[in-house]
């Protein structure tokens, strides 16, 4: 028996890594199959570590976008609240550059309005003496009388022109009213006179003037208004 016959037989890996050691190997299918089965393991050991890292960065990409648009919207929203600010102190302070101004030229409006009845009385005041005056031919015995009576007149007349001018000079005007076109805007009808002489919605008469502070309406005129008389609107209508 020759020495390679007394070698005793080897099974298993053993055998099969002694084979391949001494060149002895040939192809085998089983061998083939292992491989490729190793290859496709390791190929998927591979693309699993690629899918966790890909994963991984993608996760992070995912997450800084995700605060950047956080952020972003924080700072639109900063912005539109400074602007929103901005615009209600800015007009706050036109509100209040207004208030003073109307402060300014209208604070005395209730103290005007006060003098306005004082004014409307010296006017009374006047036109009933100057009435009783005319109506009244006083005897030559009376000179005396009469003279007193007109220099009260006259005073009263120069206590109203003071403080007509005092109204004035605070920006108190008289609404011109007497033959006027009628203005509700300016003038309060009291009643309506038949009057063929002047057009229609004229103010033929005055019962208390209205007064003005700077443009401003403090009370209308109140007035009367003409009409067309009874006869021009039957004609009118036929």
């Amino acid at each position: 028996m020759s020495q390679e016959d007394k070698r005793p037989e080897r099974e298993g890996w053993e055998g099969f890594a002694e084979e391949a050691s001494e060149g002895n190997l040939g192809p085998s299918s089983e061998l083939e199959e292992a491989m490729r089965e190793a290859e496709r393991a390791h190929d998927a050991r591979a693309a699993e570590r690629h899918a966790r890292k890909s994963g991984g960065s993608s996760a992070a990409v995912e997450e800084l976008e995700a605060a950047l648009a956080a952020a972003q919207g924080e700072i639109a929203e900063l912005k539109d609240r400074h602007l929103r600010l901005a615009a209600d102190f800015e007009n706050a302070r036109r509100r209040g550059i207004k208030d003073r101004e109307e402060a300014s030229l209208f604070g005395h409006q209730n103290l005007v309005k006060d003098l306005l009845a004082s004014v409307d009385n010296l006017e009374r005041a006047i036109d009933h003496a100057r009435q009783a005056r005319r109506a009244t031919p006083g005897p030559s015995g009376q000179e005396e009388g009469e003279g007193s009576q007109e220099g009260l007149l006259e005073g009263v007349e120069l206590v109203l022109r003071e403080i007509q001018s005092v109204l004035a000079r605070h920006g108190v005007v008289p609404i011109e009213a007497q033959g006027q076109p009628f203005d509700p805007a300016l003038h309060e009808a009291m009643a309506q006179l038949p009057d063929g002489t002047v057009p229609a919605n004229t103010v033929v008469q005055v019962f208390q003037p209205g007064y003005q502070l700077r443009g401003r309406l403090l009370r209308p005129a109140r007035v009367v208004v003409s009409k067309a008389p009874a006869d021009a609107e039957k004609k009118a209508d036929d």
